[in-house]
C-alpha cells in the first residue's frame, strides 16, 4: 500500500518524511538519482516501519534550486515566500542577492529581504544604502536583531510556506531559534579574518510555526547559480526592467550595444540603477 508524506528534511540521498498521523519515517529516492527536496509532497512505499521507499512527486507549485554547468542543487519546493536574510556584519554580496531575487521571480515566489543586527551600528547605514534601491523597487523590507527581538517578522511568515537564504553568517540559525523554541539550530561565531561566516546549516528542515504557516531553513550559501535560466528569464527577473523591454527596438536586444535600448535608455535617465544594470549584464552573459 502506497502512502503520501512530505519531505520535512533533506540529507542528500536520504530524507526526514512527515506521515499524514504527524509520525516520522526515513526514505529513500528509487535508482541513483534524488529529485527530491525539502517541502515536497511525494508518494512512498513503506518497506518497514521506520523506512520507506520514494516513488515520486506530487505536482509542485514551485522549485526553488540554483545550477551550474555541472549540476543542480535543489534547495526547496513548494515555497510561497523566499526570505532573504542580510546583515550589517558580516558584508553582503550584492550579486548574490540579485540573482535569488531573479530566482524567486522565476518561480512566482514572493519576496521578503530582512536586515538582520541591526544592534551593529556600525555598518548599519552602509548596509541600508546597498538595500535601499530594491525597497524602492517594492521588495518588503523589514530590520531587527534576531538575538533580541523577531517579532516585525512574525506577520509575514504567517500561512505562508517561506524558504530562509542567505550567505553565512547573516543569521539564519538564530532567527529560527528565535522564532521556534527548541530547534537548537548551531551557531557559531563568525570568521572575521574571512569576513564570511562558517556553514552552520548542512541540509534543509522545514518548521510548522506556532502562528501558522512553515519555515525552510537552508544551508548558507556562498553562490547562487542561474546556468537553467535564459537571457529572457533573467531580465524578466528585474522587476525596473519589465516596463521598458517592450519598447526595445530589437526583439533580441541584449541590451548592451544595439540602438534604440530603452533598457540603456532607462538607465542614462536613472530610471535605472546602474549598479542593477551592470549585475544585469553579468548574469545575462552567462545565460544559456
Amino acid at each position: 500500500m502506497n502512502n503520501e508524506g512530505l519531505i520535512v528534511a533533506a540529507f542528500g540521498r536520504h530524507y526526514e518524511i512527515e506521515l499524514p498521523d504527524h509520525g516520522r519515517i526515513t526514505g529513500y529516492p528509487l535508482g541513483k538519482k534524488s529529485p527530491y527536496a525539502c517541502g515536497d509532497r511525494v508518494v512512498l512505499q513503506q518497506s518497514s516501519a521506520d523506512q520507506a521507499q520514494i516513488l515520486r512527486h506530487l505536482p509542485r507549485t514551485s522549485l526553488l534550486y540554483r545550477s551550474d554547468a555541472f549540476r543542480q542543487k535543489l534547495i526547496v519546493a513548494n515555497a510561497t515566500q523566499l526570505v532573504l536574510v542580510v546583515a550589517t556584519d558580516p558584508s553582503f554580496s550584492d550579486e548574490l542577492l540579485t540573482r535569488a531575487l531573479v530566482a524567486a521571480e522565476t518561480e512566482g515566489l514572493r519576496t521578503l529581504l530582512v536586515l538582520n543586527k541591526i544592534d551593529l551600528i556600525e555598518h548599519l547605514e552602509t548596509a541600508r544604502k546597498r538595500l535601499d534601491n530594491l525597497a524602492q523597487l517594492g521588495y518588503p523590507l523589514i530590520e531587527l536583531c534576531a538575538r533580541s527581538n523577531v517579532e516585525p517578522l512574525l506577520p509575514y511568515l504567517a500561512g505562508e510556506c517561506s524558504v530562509l537564504v542567505g550567505q553565512s553568517g547573516m543569521g539564519k540559525s538564530t532567527l529560527i531559534n528565535a522564532l521556534i523554541p527548541g530547534a537548537n539550530a548551531a551557531t557559531r561565531e563568525i570568521s572575521a579574518a574571512l569576513d564570511s561566516g562558517k556553514h552552520t546549516t548542512t541540509h534543509a528542515r522545514l518548521y510548522r510555526l506556532a502562528q501558522g504557516g512553515t519555515l525552510i531553513d537552508s544551508p548558507g550559501l556562498q553562490e547562487f547559480g542561474l546556468a537553467h535560466l535564459s537571457r529572457g528569464s533573467i531580465e524578466q527577473g528585474f522587476l525596473e526592467f519589465r516596463p521598458h523591454l517592450p519598447n526595445c527596438r530589437f526583439r533580441d536586444c541584449h541590451h548592451r550595444s544595439e540602438p534604440g535600448c530603452a533598457i540603456k535608455s532607462a538607465v542614462a535617465a536613472e530610471l535605472i540603477d546602474q549598479r542593477r544594470y551592470e549585475l544585469f549584464l553579468r548574469l545575462g552573459a552567462a545565460a544559456c
